[in-house]
């Protein structure tokens, strides 16, 4: 039931947000899709069987990124590797999909995204095989180091993706680190290659989200139905949050809406001055949870 309200419920938002302004020059719909491990107490849960005796399951998520918006989400128990879930995923053309190298399984990158000629940005493995066929003219000074088109080698992956592919190399200047994009687009600027990857990490905001904020920490039944309609309520409340801060054009973080709602639940009068007040108080101060996350 829950599973289903969580349909409507994204229905919903994608409409409120259709219109939304990405910090990437892009009209195309971008998607990141990965996954999060919530551990169990296998005891409790014998059903969630992980590895080296320990219990979890896993939350596969595909979102939106104009609106944070949840719109694929599969439950599995912890040990189906990630990119198993690939071909599940709801594939628009022209879109742009955007995953962590957990995901590089270049027969799923190949049939299920370039084939249906919707886009992805991935980070290479350190041990791809590859020749370089042609290399483009790159701004060092925006941390660009190189910007090719390249064609897998090794026996297995060659035949898996038969095409060629761009390998855009760029370094954080503020790290040192030098990372290595691989996407099948070869449109856009490369410096957009790396500011679309870096959208990514709205997703992992999403997990810090429902783990830290939506209580799923502690789980009120031990049976597989339980753990995940526990789940589905906890997407629901997100996406109720986001509908109404959306609808009702409220000001504030949706951290510290979701801190207030439960103080001001039975306070009557109208939304958008409860929460649109400078004096809106909440429990816990937002920057104590802002300072961990890295943009990469």
């Amino acid at each position: 039931m829950y599973q289903d309200f969580a349909q409507v419920l994204i229905r919903e938002a994608k409409k409120l947000y259709t219109d939304q302004k990405l910090r990437v020059d892009l009209e195309e719909m971008v998607y990141a899709f990965d996954s999060s491990t919530i551990e169990l107490c296998l005891k409790l849960c014998p059903w969630a069987t992980f590895h080296h005796g320990r219990g979890a399951f896993k939350m596969h998520t595909l979102m939106d990124i104009r609106g944070s918006i949840p719109t694929f989400v599969r439950l599995t128990d912890g040990r189906i590797h990630d990119s198993k879930v690939m071909d599940k995923i709801p594939v628009e053309p022209n879109a742009y999909y955007l995953m962590d190298k957990g995901y590089v399984k270049f027969d799923a990158l190949y049939k299920h995204f370039h084939l249906k000629n919707a886009y992805f940005v991935t980070r290479a493995k350190d041990n791809m095989v590859y020749e370089i066929l042609e290399r483009r003219k790159v701004d060092p000074d925006a941390g660009l180091i190189s910007d090719q088109t390249i064609r897998l080698t090794a026996v297995k992956t060659s035949s898996k993706y038969p095409d060629t592919l761009r390998l855009v190399i760029y370094e954080d200047f503020s790290t040192g680190i030098v990372y290595r994009f691989l996407s099948n687009n070869f449109q856009l600027e490369a410096l957009t290659i790396a500011d679309l990857y870096r959208e990514r990490w709205q997703i992992e905001l999403f997990f810090k989200w429902i783990k830290q904020h939506l209580h799923v920490k502690t789980f009120y039944g031990t049976s597989m139905n339980a753990v995940f309609t526990q789940i589905w309520i906890a997407i629901c409340d997100y996406l109720l949050l986001i509908i109404a801060r959306k609808r009702f054009m409220l000001e504030p973080s949706l951290h510290t809406i979701s801190n207030s709602i439960g103080q001001i639940l039975f306070k009557r009068g109208n939304i958008r001055d409860i929460f649109n007040q400078p004096t809106l108080c909440v429990n816990t101060p937002e920057a104590e949870l802002v300072d961990q996350l890295s943009l990469w």
